[in-house]
């Protein structure tokens, strides 16, 4: 006796993105994110810790979309989670939680969440974390966008910190870096007036792109406006000097563009606008920013003010 086929079933409808969040970086399924996903496998005490110590120290966010997606709906509430009220710093790109576990163990009275979509890196922190005995971090997988739209309460955030972000050097990617425009109108939204976003980079195309953008945010002041210019400036400095032109070590194949600056090159004469920050004292140095310095490249600091 043969059966009767099913009629076939309707294709669910696509789930609906959240305005404002995924819109403008990366991409999810065609929709632009903030990030590169890379791995996320955890072996041997990563995924121990991951195992013992996530439900208490990990942000059980509801998803949306994808697996770093943060559902609209939810929201943040930092005063339940640490059990007090406190100022509130976030880290965007927290890595392998250096520096976010070191200023939590130097400032016991303020609360961090390390925002990181690298799952190894996460259980890094959770590791660090656990080992030190810190109470006052939590961590969350989740795209940074998505975080500052909705996840956080609006005015909620004391700082917001950015370090060393890829840099994304081919100009055909410039698009994918994470401080453009849209996102800093995000930081905006997220930080208490007066609040105050960090941000450093090694590589002063980078650093370059970033003081323009924020330049163009009318929600932000720069702190050291005008500071750092001329002789002073660590880009006359990178310029005159040449150092990246040869990158890693391995110098720059004839003809070609140093990857770090693509058409800026050295000799490009002086930086007359400055705006530079003096190196951000609360932020340890990693083993990351240790090989710039090895490398001979300039670390470029730059702080905002809400207004």
């Amino acid at each position: 006796m043969s059966e009767t086929p099913e009629s076939p079933q309707p294709a669910p409808s696509p789930r609906p993105v959240t305005p404002g969040s995924q819109a403008s970086f990366g991409t999810y399924g065609g929709r632009p994110v903030s990030f590169v996903r890379r791995g996320t496998r955890l072996q041997g005490r990563r995924q121990a810790a991951w195992d013992e110590h996530s439900d208490r120290w990990a942000v059980d966010v509801p998803r949306h979309v994808a697996n770093t997606s943060v559902h609209p709906e939810y929201v943040f509430d930092a005063e339940e989670e640490f059990g007090r009220k406190a100022p509130l710093i976030v880290e965007i790109g927290s890595g392998l939680g250096d520096a976010v576990c070191h200023a939590a163990e130097q400032n016991p009275d303020t609360d961090f969440l390390a925002v990181e979509v690298y799952t190894p890196g996460l259980a890094n922190t959770l590791i660090k974390i656990n080992s030190r005995g810190l109470t006052n971090v939590r961590v969350v997988e989740a795209n940074a966008p998505e975080v500052l739209a909705s996840m956080l309460p609006a005015s909620s955030v004391t700082e917001l910190w950015v370090f060393f972000p890829d840099p994304w050097h081919k100009s055909r990617h410039h698009k994918r870096r994470l401080i453009q425009p849209a996102f800093a109108e995000l930081a905006a939204r997220a930080l208490k007036p007066g609040g105050i976003f960090r941000i450093a980079t090694d590589w002063s195309n980078y650093a370059v792109h970033v003081r323009e953008v924020m330049a163009g945010a009318t929600d932000f002041e720069n702190l050291h406006e005008g500071e750092r210019s001329g002789p002073d400036s660590p880009l006359t400095q990178v310029w005159e000097s040449g150092v990246e032109s040869v990158v890693g070590g391995a110098p720059v194949k004839e003809g070609r563009a140093p990857v770090s600056t693509e058409h800026t090159g050295p000799n490009e004469g002086v930086d007359d606008v400055g705006g530079w920050a003096p190196r951000f004292d609360g932020r340890i140095l990693t083993s990351f920013e240790n090989k710039a310095h090895e490398a001979g490249r300039l670390i470029f600091d730059l702080s905002y003010r809400r207004r």
